[in-house]
């Protein structure tokens, strides 16, 4: 059972908040105080655990970028309000990424504004696999790799098993850096241009990797390591993956 804390006023915290937004909207109030509202009238204080979470977590969007079981230990909080904040956060993600069900993506911005609410705030390295057909339109985005806060090993024969299952004719690789710097690692580049060489065994063009980081975002087409047609150009590419023939999908830098 979660213990609750009365505040000095023996009434609930986030009454006035609660009235406000109620009353002029959302727009006004603090991080803390909407926190405080959706944690909800069962518990006085919760204006000051709703700080103190704040503080303790470097802020919002830190906050929110932990994971469930860390959240949890977060405390006061406990799994049931811990639960209500998850919640809320992944109405808010979909809220945002809701529209078209299968977008037609042709750059890397539109694939950065697309994978943004997805990605920018994970405390941890996830990479996504995006699957093209030759229009452009997005088949499938599939999580093929959870990692740590700093790396996140993948496997290529799961990436192309994604592929391969959506029946794609190219794809964009995808992860986000939690350390807000974008720059690609050796590790993410020596990374690409292996499933660059795997995917033309098979057939299926890699037209770009995308690093997503806070509010800034890194493609290897715009470095100019990958070309428009999906063929490795950075260091150590060989002359046959530069001279590989031009296919139907094209992808705009």
């Amino acid at each position: 059972m979660e213990s609750t804390v009365e505040d000095e006023a023996g009434g609930s915290a986030p009454e006035g908040a609660r009235d406000r937004l109620l009353r002029s909207g959302a727009e006004g109030l603090t991080d803390a105080e909407l926190l405080a509202v959706l944690f909800g009238p069962l518990a006085g204080g919760l204006g000051r655990l709703a700080e103190g979470l704040l503080d303790a977590g470097g802020g919002l969007r830190a906050l929110l970028s932990l994971e469930p079981h860390e959240l949890c230990a977060r405390g006061g909080l406990g799994p049931a309000r811990a639960a209500q904040v998850l919640a809320a956060v992944e109405l808010a993600r979909r809220a945002q990424t809701q529209g078209e069900r299968r977008p037609c993506l042709r750059s890397p911005d539109e694939v950065q504004r697309y994978l943004s609410p997805r990605l920018a705030v994970r405390g941890k390295e996830q990479f996504r696999v995006l699957c093209f057909n030759t229009r452009n339109v997005l088949l499938a985005d599939i999580v093929v790799a959870q990692g740590t806060v700093d790396s996140c090993p993948v496997d290529p024969r799961e990436v192309y098993r994604a592929a391969l299952s959506a029946r794609a004719s190219a794809i964009v690789l995808a992860h986000n850096h939690p350390s807000g710097d974008p720059t690609p690692s050796l590790c993410d580049v020596d990374l690409t241009r292996q499933l660059v060489d795997a995917g033309r065994t098979l057939g299926i063009r890699v037209l770009d990797h995308v690093i997503i980081a806070d509010g800034r975002y890194a493609s290897f087409l715009k470095a100019r390591l990958l070309d428009a047609d999906g063929a490795w150009t950075g260091a150590g590419a060989s002359e046959s993956s530069r001279g590989r023939p031009r296919g139907p999908v094209r992808w705009a830098p």
